[in-house]
């Protein structure tokens, strides 16, 4: 047990800062207008609702695997399933969409103007490396993440500054494009770039007093987090206007450093295309690493082919799990395009957080360390964000999850 409360928000908001605050910000833009600075606050607060969750369940049950585990413990057997295959899910195309905004800022940052095709090959050329460092063994360390934490974070402050140096009064009117509708799907959006606090929940047995420790850090992380996402989203509309915003997304997928660019700060942009690459590559590295301990866990149960629940010869990396792993990320990274990846990442890990709550509720009294209500609403919200994506995100969504029970089915009947 090393770490304190600032060590477990260092690790939180490394696992946070990266994609959300580098890429979403805009795709929400587009779809909610100067709103989208509400939109933030919104999604913070699910996002807070889930993370109290989360550390409950986390106190109460400190194994890995998470909400998979938690949904087979305190749920049954398909709930806890389906966890996990929506954590696969949501967790690949948020790792693909990293793949993707890495590939969008490097080619800003060498002034390349590369297609999609582009995008994707140096997206699956970061992934492969990234891939060889985790079955080399490496890991993301404390002293790594206060690196790329504090360049991240010093980059968006510079942008913010910079930005509201250039805003223009007129540019929150009007303050909603597409009303509710638009709106809702900003948060949905905007709530995937904060589950980073997960990881932060599973730090029960890295931080001293984790039953004060964890619940104070995921706050302070998202409270943080969400104050660094405000500046950046009101700075940018600011400075550039929402249309400007959202529609760098469908260009170099590097929106902040074609902002800064476009505003004639090109020293700006190379200290936030230096900020972005940093942070996205720390996220690829935090989310190969997730995927595959889910993708041991579920082997080990017989829910995928066994040999996913095997650690190589040293006993210390699940290979075949990463591999796989990696292999998923790469096929949706073909997609090219970080709006589809990024909405069908949020309808499936809303899915997964409403398990989350779900599993919450039924902590018995003794393992309950916040009122009920607040998994209640944390459920709510996540059930009711879910469908307010884009059709093509939440159908596809749902053919995943149906997909899933059948293959679940199968692999019960094969393991007896």
């Amino acid at each position: 047990r090393e770490l304190g409360l600032g060590g477990a928000v260092v690790t939180g908001l490394g696992s946070i800062v990266g994609t959300g605050v580098f890429v979403s910000i805009a795709i929400a833009a587009g779809v909610t207008g100067p709103s989208v600075v509400l939109a933030v606050v919104v999604a913070a607060f699910v996002a807070m609702f889930n993370g109290l969750s989360s550390a409950q369940l986390a106190a109460a049950h400190p194994v890995s695997g998470g909400t998979y585990e938690y949904g087979h413990r305190l749920i049954g057997r398909r709930v806890g399933f389906t966890a996990g295959w929506l954590f696969m899910a949501a967790k690949s195309a948020s790792a693909a969409t990293a793949a993707l905004g890495f590939a969008g800022y490097l080619l800003a940052m060498l002034d390349v103007d590369g297609g999609r095709w582009t995008r994707v090959g140096i997206g699956v050329a970061a992934l492969a490396v990234i891939t060889a460092l985790v079955l080399a063994g490496i890991r993301r360390s404390a002293a790594a993440n206060a690196v790329i934490v504090s360049v991240a974070i010093g980059a968006l402050v510079v942008f913010s500054i910079v930005g509201f140096a250039d805003a223009g009064s007129s540019r929150f009117s009007p303050l909603f494009v597409d009303g509710a509708p638009g709106f809702l799907e900003a948060v949905a959006l905007m709530f995937v770039a904060y589950t980073g606090y997960g990881r932060v929940a599973t730090l029960g047995e890295e931080v001293r007093d984790p039953a004060r420790t964890i619940p104070i850090a995921v706050v302070v992380t998202l409270a943080v987090s969400m104050l660094v996402y405000l500046a950046v989203a009101a700075s940018g509309v600011a400075a550039a206007g929402y249309e400007a915003l959202a529609g760098s997304v469908g260009g170099s997928v590097a929106p902040l450093q074609s902002i800064a660019e476009d505003a004639g700060r090109s020293s700006v942009a190379t200290i936030v295309g230096v900020g972005a690459i940093a942070a996205m590559l720390g996220v690829l590295l935090n989310l190969v690493l997730g995927l595959s301990r889910v993708l041991l866990a579920m082997g080990r149960r017989g829910e995928v082919p066994s040999r996913l629940g095997e650690l190589d010869a040293t006993g210390r990396t699940p290979t075949a799990a990463v591999v796989v792993s990696a292999v998923i990320v790469g096929g949706l990274v073909a997609i090219g395009d970080v709006r589809a990846t990024w909405e069908f990442s949020a309808f499936t890990v809303l899915g997964y957080y409403a398990i989350t709550n779900a599993a919450a509720l039924r902590l018995a009294p003794e393992h309950r360390r916040f009122p009920r209500a607040f998994a209640w609403a944390g459920l709510a919200a996540c059930l009711f964000l879910a469908f307010w994506v884009t059709p093509a995100a939440w159908l596809s969504g749902l053919g995943v999850v149906a997909a899933g029970l059948v293959w679940q089915t199968v692999a019960l009947r094969r393991v007896g």
